[in-house]
């Protein structure tokens, strides 16, 4: 338990605290406000997804989704509305791993250091940047530390339910915090903690999550289970060629470095040090985590980016006590190095540089674009790639479906492949004259062909010899073609296809593409 005396004598440094906080969001509104390099991929779905509200989806749990419904009624669907809920998630992110800190007795020095480890990890930087549910997802991480904290000082029925509560919204969220989840069970069954499974907290928490979450449960056993489709789809497709030792390099390289320098002596201290024993379930929670991704053979290195933060917290406040005279060297050397790489770092996980500036740049450091997607690659990272060409998409698609005769547009859709080009021609309808659009990835396929008699199909991409396959008559109208979009959306043939062989609403089972 933590002294009530010496709790509240202690420093609360909140005007170091809402600075750093203000620093996060300041910079991320900044880049929103330049506009980027424009709308990426993800974004373009989760609009179309908000449209078509669910208690689940096949890629997601709904919550995101209904933030991002909420968003676009309040604000509008610019991309600075948009991209204004992942900046106030950077600042709410870095305030609460201020008390974090604070709550573990750290000072000042603690604080900061924790801050700059968040602000330099290209990782969580990234994450900030643009819509998804991930930016929401590592702030629930740290409010679940932050409960589980309180938890350990306090262990109230009161602290147990507030614990269960935000395990259920990050459920509700991404499912990925069940690895949390599973931290903290194995972590109550290892520490102090294990006394509380004779009382009813523990058991209430659970089943508290359990009800928040059970919506999407619901919502999967009536489709067909489509989410864990998706999941086995992706492992076995997107991500087959990741491996351990992948996944072990990649967090290296993309949390940066020298936040590790914070994130291990943080997990020393807490797991063996005589005071950092009592928040030994953070480090248990941590390796939990970490184990269960690891024996997973094609594991992304960006899945436990969440978890890193509270070591972060850990390793301030170790650093921070650590002898007066190595503190007086390792504090402020370790504090420079991290401003020095936020900065150097920040045009790979944010959109601050021109195009061909960062290209130069990129090169001039060594940092070769990859993809953890077997794709072939451009000049551009895929997380940049990936907010190229949809509005001149948009543009030469619409080009294309004004040569289809008037009264015949009435029955036409653009039929396309993924969930980037469906999202696309649907936000820029409101620009460019556009055909209805249908798609058979992931959500989209969910939601069918709609209204039909369909006599006519756009289609992008491939060859036209293919759609003879599935159409008698194919007309090619147009290519689109994109520089720095990802090569495979790049010299996209326009193809105008009437005459089905099979009916669109016998064949579209077939179709469906979870990945």
């Amino acid at each position: 338990m933590v002294d009530p005396d010496r709790a509240k004598a202690r420093p609360s440094y909140t005007g170091t605290i809402v600075g750093l906080a203000l620093l996060a969001l300041g910079v991320h509104l900044a880049v929103n406000a330049l506009g980027g390099y424009g709308w990426f991929r993800d974004e373009l779905y989760y609009i179309a997804c908000s449209k078509h509200l669910a208690f689940g989806y096949v890629d997601q749990p709904p919550l995101s989704i209904l933030l991002m419904a909420a968003t676009r009624f309040l604000l509008g669907e610019s991309l600075f509305a948009v991209r204004l809920i992942p900046a106030l998630a950077s600042g709410l992110s870095t305030a609460v791993l201020c008390l974090l800190v604070r709550r573990m007795g750290g000072g000042r020095a603690a604080v900061i250091l924790a801050s700059l480890c968040f602000l330099a990890s290209p990782h969580l930087v990234a994450f900030h940047s643009f819509f998804s549910m991930n930016s929401l997802d590592i702030l629930l991480w740290l409010l679940t530390a932050y409960a589980l904290l309180g938890v350990i000082e306090g262990p109230s029925l009161l602290a147990w339910l507030w614990l269960g509560l935000l395990l259920g919204f990050g459920m509700l969220n991404k499912i990925s915090i069940m690895w949390l989840a599973a931290g903290i069970v194995v972590a109550v069954a290892l520490t102090g903690l294990r006394g509380q499974l004779k009382r009813a907290g523990p058991y209430a928490a659970g089943l508290l999550a359990f009800l928040i979450f059970l919506p999407f449960v619901i919502w999967n056993a009536q489709h067909g289970f489509p989410h864990l489709e998706f999941m086995r789809n992706a492992t076995a497709e997107k991500y087959s060629s990741l491996t351990r030792l992948r996944f072990l390099g990649d967090q290296f390289r993309n949390m940066n470095p020298f936040t590790f320098l914070v994130a291990l002596p943080g997990l020393a201290w807490c797991l063996l040090d005589r005071e950092g024993k009592r928040f030994r379930a953070v480090g248990v929670a941590f390796l939990t985590v970490f184990a269960i991704l690891l024996v997973n053979a094609h594991t992304k290195s960006e899945y436990i980016a969440a978890a890193y933060p509270s070591l972060f917290a850990c390793g301030g406040v170790a650093l921070e006590r650590m002898t007066r005279r190595w503190r007086r060297v390792a504090v402020p050397a370790i504090t420079g190095l991290l401003a020095l790489t936020a900065v150097l770092l920040a045009p790979f996980a944010m959109p601050v540089l021109p195009v061909e500036s960062y290209i130069r740049y990129a090169r001039a450091l060594g940092a070769a674009p990859s993809s953890l997607e077997h794709q072939k690659m451009g000049d551009l990272e895929q997380l940049f790639a990936d907010m190229h060409g949809w509005e001149d998409l948009a543009r030469d698609v619409s080009a294309a479906y004004l040569t289809i005769p008037e009264a015949e547009r009435k029955t036409t859709v653009a039929f396309v492949n993924n969930y980037g080009e469906a999202g696309a021609l649907e936000l820029f309808a409101s620009r460019y004259p556009l055909p209805r659009v249908i798609c058979n990835q992931n959500s989209y396929w969910m939601w069918g062909v709609g209204a039909t008699p369909i006599t006519t199909f756009m289609r992008l991409g491939g060859a036209r010899e293919e759609y003879f396959e599935s159409y008698a008559d194919v007309t090619p109208a147009g290519v689109h073609r994109c520089r720095y979009c990802m090569p495979y959306e790049n010299d996209l043939g326009i193809f105008i296809a009437r005459k089905r062989l099979v009916p669109i609403e016998q064949a579209w089972p077939g179709y469906k593409h979870f990945v």
